[in-house]
């Protein structure tokens, strides 16, 4: 009976495995096995062992995607979720007009991130929107080439995929906000408890497991971002805006370098899955210690 059971068990899951394995695991292997030959795209490939690696090693060009990439995430993570959680407390506070800026919040969303990074393209113009919003306001003197300065570009960048998916960060803490337990605020209240002590002591413990989902969400976002970059900068100016996606692009599809531009995708794929892994473990072991 227990074998026939398991039997049973096994032929449901073996179509899933398939599927998993033929669109998942193959390409995965496949594209890995690539890395270490001279392929060109071409059916024809010969196996170099590590030299692609080793080149990726001695490209200055990659160690600064690395580092941009890396920068843009914590800039993207940190600020993101920050956002959100101002904004979720606020909306926690605010029942009457909770339901009706959520939904302003959550708008950006709704447009595709090349439609976003057009928009945004007009506003960080030097004669855009944010200059001429500077000038309105009186505050001519900060106006800025935003897209144009290699001091500025990345951050700008960044600032479109914030506003973009902050309002998700927000969704995510304001539900774990409603799902606290009322008795609790009204005993931490009545201990007098008000704040920021309360957010410190009561709120902030009760919201690590939003914590956790938003930060693993939004950093493996981040790190994977490709459309803002390639649509507001190409990679500039002089590079500054350079991620590990777009240089996995342009040797893919633009540079004739097919086995460099594989390998390129594997190192984000071990950047992705080592940072979000690690954090997501602090993140669950800080879950338990709450």
């Amino acid at each position: 009976m227990f074998h026939r059971r398991r039997a049973t068990m096994a032929a449901f899951l073996l179509p899933a495995i398939a599927v998993y394995a033929l669109f998942i695991l193959y390409p995965l292997f496949k594209g890995v096995y690539l890395s270490f030959t001279d392929s060109v795209g071409g059916p024809i490939s010969h196996f170099v062992g590590t030299d692609q690696y080793k080149a990726m090693a001695d490209d200055p060009q990659v160690s600064a995607a690395l580092w941009h990439t890396v920068l843009y995430a914590v800039v993207v993570v940190v600020v993101q979720n920050g956002l959100g959680l101002l904004f979720a407390s606020m909306l926690f506070r605010r029942p009457r007009v909770r339901k009706a800026l959520n939904v302003v919040l959550l708008t950006p969303t709704l447009i595709s991130p090349l439609m976003a990074a057009f928009i945004w393209s007009y506003l960080f113009a030097p004669n855009g929107g944010l200059n001429a919003l500077l000038d309105g306001v009186g505050l001519g003197a900060l106006k800025h080439v935003w897209l144009g300065d290699p001091s500025t570009a990345l951050y700008s960048v960044a600032t479109v995929n914030i506003w973009m998916f902050t309002g998700y960060s927000c969704a995510i803490f304001l539900a774990s906000y409603l799902s606290m337990p009322t008795e609790l605020l009204e005993a931490a209240a009545l201990d007098g408890a008000s704040g920021w002590r309360r957010f410190r002591s009561v709120e902030w413990p009760l919201l690590a497991p939003a914590l956790t989902v938003n930060v693993t969400l939004s950093l493996i976002g981040s790190l994977k971002v490709f459309e803002f970059p390639l649509v507001l900068t190409n990679g500039g100016p002089a590079g500054a805006t350079d991620t590990l996606t777009l240089l996995v692009y342009r040797n893919i599809f633009g540079g004739g370098k097919f086995a460099y531009g594989v390998a390129l995708a594997v190192l984000l794929l071990v950047t992705v899955v080592v940072l979000s892994s690690a954090t997501n473990s602090l993140l669950r072991l800080r879950e338990r210690r709450v």
